[in-house]
């Protein structure tokens, strides 16, 4: 048995009886790496990555070029670490109601926030809806765009046209974390909105997502 085997099977077994209630975030990490580090001090791994980035969710949302910069991560515990939110991130997904219609603000909410979940870009997405507002399918649009100006009108209008789409919900979400659309938002909402009338598509909704929280342009009356 080598000199760590002793602490790890005590963490393992504290975490087995009572979950990680009573792990302070140096714990989570330090258990965590047991998985990619099997013969090192992962305490002081733990210690060492959130001196470097600060939190807990810092370093799970940290990229892999930067976990490497800590002594002792290599590709093993990198990919272990993204893992994480990428993870929760599905299982959040996998939670949510499949065959509810997004007939609502608030129904378009429930669907969209968690594929926003520990996104560290911004991301753009239309979720396709039949007649019925049952979704179609739901398509990322596009990646690290600074506002929904980015969004590219043929790629939506042909997307619409390609699934027989009657309407479209698009959705962006902020890092700020201020779900507040912007000038520029409302702007190329109401562009694309146009577009995808001449078509005979509603654009019924733009909901911008910042963290656990969302606003409705529709439901604000900023969908013009």
């Amino acid at each position: 048995m080598g000199v760590h085997d002793g602490h790890r099977q005590r963490m393992k077994r504290r975490f087995l009886e009572h979950g990680l209630d009573n792990f302070d975030d140096v714990n989570v990490l330090e258990l965590l790496l047991f998985y990619a580090q099997p013969r090192q001090d992962t305490n002081a791994m733990a210690h060492a990555l959130l001196d470097r980035f600060g939190s807990l969710s810092a370093v799970l949302e940290a990229r892999p070029a930067e976990l490497r910069t800590v002594n002792g991560i290599g590709d093993n515990a990198a990919a272990l670490l993204g893992l994480i939110p990428a993870v929760s991130r599905r299982y959040l997904l996998d939670k949510s109601p499949a065959a509810e219609p997004v007939d609502t603000p608030a129904a378009a909410g429930r669907y969209f926030i968690p594929r926003f979940m520990y996104e560290t870009e911004e991301v753009v997405y239309a979720l396709l809806l039949d007649a019925r507002k049952q979704p179609i399918c739901c398509r990322e649009l596009s990646r690290g765009t600074v506002n929904a100006a980015e969004i590219n009108a043929r790629r939506l209008a042909e997307l619409s046209l390609e699934r027989r789409a009657s309407a479209v919900i698009l959705a962006h979400n902020h890092l700020s974390g201020v779900a507040l659309p912007s000038a520029e938002d409302e702007i190329a909402t109401a562009q694309l909105r146009r577009a995808l009338g001449l078509l005979g598509v509603e654009l019924s909704d733009h909901i911008i997502v910042a963290g656990c929280e969302y606003v409705s342009m529709s439901e604000s009356g900023l969908l013009r």
